[in-house]
């Protein structure tokens, strides 16, 4: 297993993480050693969204004596009325939940303290400014979590997040067909009505993506197989499947992203997860896939997927081209940005221009002019 930091909370994470969610659906024995199986194999981050008593007692079950072996992300305001699950920011119903996760977990504390689902401005605004927010804040200072996080489908609210600054991760739905969709604030939106004509990522989350790698705010992701629709090509809003290794390495290509949160119900499919990091380039390969898709395509657009290697002098072509895009977004290059890109082993102005790596694009990015632009925009 391969772990990335995980932003500014220095957190190590496995590439290959646990999302909860399916773990009420199985005997209790059951989920826990599914939880033991997934240490076993490396996997060292779960989320819990989750309010129920099922889910909660399962992964505290499973963390018995090894509690410092895991990383959670709890979320605050997801609570447990009536039997059903109720997003809410009303305080006699938050604390009582977040209290009732640290119980079930048999823990005083929580790693990740996940500001529970914001979509909207509105709310947004109205969490900013609200007894839960202050609440949030003083389970950090008291070191009840230990970093603040929140979870998101929406970029635009995203984007707040980076820049309110104290927010030091963010969990977010991250897949090739959410990608080419608009911001919304309506996350069921999304899995339906695909236009054919769209093409390439939305200007939105390309943003988004780019400042959470310049402000080192650290991703986990969310819905990285579409629901499981983008296995089932009858489902797929591209008219083919992709694998669950395709998809895993499209999401820890995007800027920032740390980790990729997958729903398991056996053991059988996280070791189809965690192959991941055994697998060849061409098992990674999601770009031919989008490339040859009947329905959509990215075109001139670099995924950094690295499907243009190998070169001739040996530049990372995915690597240049994700700082050069990161640092054009802005008026001038940060400087962390022009620091990573000089440590690079081979720089843009090396490039001797044979366009072997345009061959093998599948979205015709025009490289060599890249690494041109890219050399005048560095000086190197």
């Amino acid at each position: 297993m391969e772990y990335r930091t995980l932003g500014k909370t220095g957190l190590k994470v496995s590439e290959i993480g646990f999302g909860g969610e399916w773990l009420e659906r199985h005997e209790e024995s059951e989920s826990v050693e599914l939880l033991k199986y997934a240490r076993s194999k490396g996997i060292n981050i779960v989320d819990c969204w989750m309010p129920d008593p099922k889910s909660r007692d399962i992964i505290g079950k499973a963390m018995e004596g090894c509690r410092d072996e895991w990383y959670v992300q709890g979320h605050i305001g997801s609570t447990y009325q009536n039997g059903q699950y109720v997003r809410s920011r009303d305080m006699k119903y938050v604390r009582p939940a977040f209290e009732d996760l640290l119980t079930r977990l048999h823990t005083d504390y929580i790693d990740l303290g996940m500001i529970h689902y914001i979509d909207s401005v509105d709310e947004w605004n109205r969490v900013m400014n609200s007894e839960f927010i202050e609440y949030v804040h003083e389970l950090h200072a008291s070191g009840v979590i230990k970093h603040i996080g929140l979870s998101t489908h929406n970029p635009v609210i995203g984007k707040l997040a980076v820049e309110a600054g104290f927010i030091e991760m963010i969990m977010f739905s991250i897949n090739p067909a959410f990608d080419m969709r608009p911001a919304t604030e309506d996350i069921d939106s999304m899995f339906g009505d695909y236009d054919h004509e769209m093409s390439g990522i939305d200007p939105d989350r390309v943003r988004f993506y780019q400042m959470c790698e310049e402000n080192n705010v650290g991703l986990t992701v969310m819905k990285g197989f579409f629901g499981g629709a983008l296995l089932d090509k009858e489902r797929s809003p591209f008219g083919v499947a992709f694998t669950p290794v395709q998809l895993i390495h499209y999401a820890l290509t995007r800027p920032g992203v740390s980790s990729v949160l997958c729903g398991y119900d056996t053991a059988v499919q996280i070791d189809e997860a965690v192959c991941y990091e055994e697998a060849s380039a061409d098992e990674k390969d999601y770009a031919s896939v989008i490339a040859n898709a009947p329905l959509h395509s990215y075109r001139g657009q670099c995924t950094y997927c690295g499907h243009c290697k190998p070169c001739p002098v040996d530049i990372d072509i995915a690597m240049v081209n994700k700082f050069y895009d990161l640092a054009a977004a802005q008026e001038s290059a940060p400087q962390s940005i022009i620091e990573h890109y000089k440590a690079l082993k081979h720089t843009a102005s090396e490039c001797i221009g044979c366009k072997g790596c345009e061959s093998r694009c599948p979205f015709g990015v025009e490289v060599a002019e890249r690494m041109v632009r890219t050399a005048q925009l560095f000086g190197i």
